[in-house]
């Protein structure tokens, strides 16, 4: 039986695991090699990693975390979870079985895009989600916002700091009198009709195509999606969640430990924050807290 098994090897699980692995704790992580960046060509932001792509950051840290003797790393997905007699047991979708006196969920989310033709393809290129991830690489051409949920009108107020942008409703998310004005001050253009449609050559963008015919040069959009826990662990575990502007997230305190004793969740599924750098940071907790909850458990 491990000490702990990290359940995702993106960045808040390989920091959670690397300060296992320097605490000298038998560390596993299982990895489905499915990380929410995985569409994104480039980092930024991140310390000493900017414009570096994510999975050769990941790839790095991997060889890193390899030279400690007391860390493993499984490349698979852990399809289920249950609590076991001093800890827990982690069914692999092979059908293998893995155990350890805690765990690290650090699952993340998955993104539920809006419905319109030309916007999957473009997803991570020319469809964005964070302007302070992309925002630098698209300066000064026209930018736009899908609106998709009431917070995508803060999003829009932000833009304007990297070029001109338009505020798309899609005729649903119109904004309040205090975002209009706002909007005016930042000069940003309402559009009201709805986008059907991306133009040009995919991953690039054009322009988007209105429901009534039009079309609006745009050479980036920014969406904040819908998410979802990527995997049902958290849930199966009993872990609470709560509501976030985007989507539900697995309820935490600020070290990353849930609602179940002996369980502690980092990253993108555990807040509504979701940034690289962010996410290592919980790792670092999550991991530096489970080990500490091992060594108080130790014997005397």
């Amino acid at each position: 039986m491990y000490d702990v098994i990290v359940i995702g090897g993106s960045f808040a699980g390989l920091s959670a695991a690397t300060q296992l692995a320097r605490a000298r704790r038998n560390v596993l992580v299982i990895d489905a090699g499915l990380p929410r960046n995985r569409f994104a060509l480039e980092a930024h932001g991140f310390l000493g990693q900017d414009g570096r792509a994510p999975a050769a950051i990941m790839q790095d840290a991997r060889s890193q975390l390899r030279r400690y003797p007391t860390a493993e790393i499984l490349d698979g997905e852990a399809s289920s979870a249950r609590a076991i007699d001093g800890g827990f047991a982690i069914t692999l979708a092979d059908g293998s079985a893995q155990q350890a006196h805690r765990l690290v969920l650090a699952t993340g989310v998955a993104d539920e895009l809006p419905a319109m033709p030309g916007l999957v393809e473009r997803w991570g290129t020319t469809v964005l989600h964070c302007p302070y991830c992309h925002g630098y690489e698209v300066r000064d051409l026209p930018l736009g916002v899908i609106a998709a949920h009431p917070m995508s009108a803060h999003q829009a107020v932000l833009l304007p700091d990297w070029g001109p942008t338009t505020y798309f409703t899609q005729g649903e998310f119109e904004p309040d009198p205090a975002e209009l004005l706002a909007f005016a001050a930042r000069g940003i253009a309402v559009e009201r009709t709805p986008v059907v449609r991306l133009l040009g050559d995919a991953p690039a963008l054009d322009g988007v195509q209105l429901a009534d015919g039009r079309t609006i040069e745009t050479a980036a959009l920014f969406t904040a999606p819908r998410t979802r826990p990527a995997t049902p662990l958290a849930a199966m575990l009993g872990c609470e969640h709560e509501d976030g502007p985007t989507g539900p997230y697995v309820q935490v305190d600020q070290w990353g430990a849930s609602s179940v004793p002996g369980v502690w969740v980092a990253g993108d599924a555990a807040t509504p924050m979701h940034n690289a750098t962010l996410a290592s940071a919980a790792g670092v907790l999550a991991g530096i807290a489970a080990h500490q909850a091992s060594a108080r458990a130790m014997p005397e």
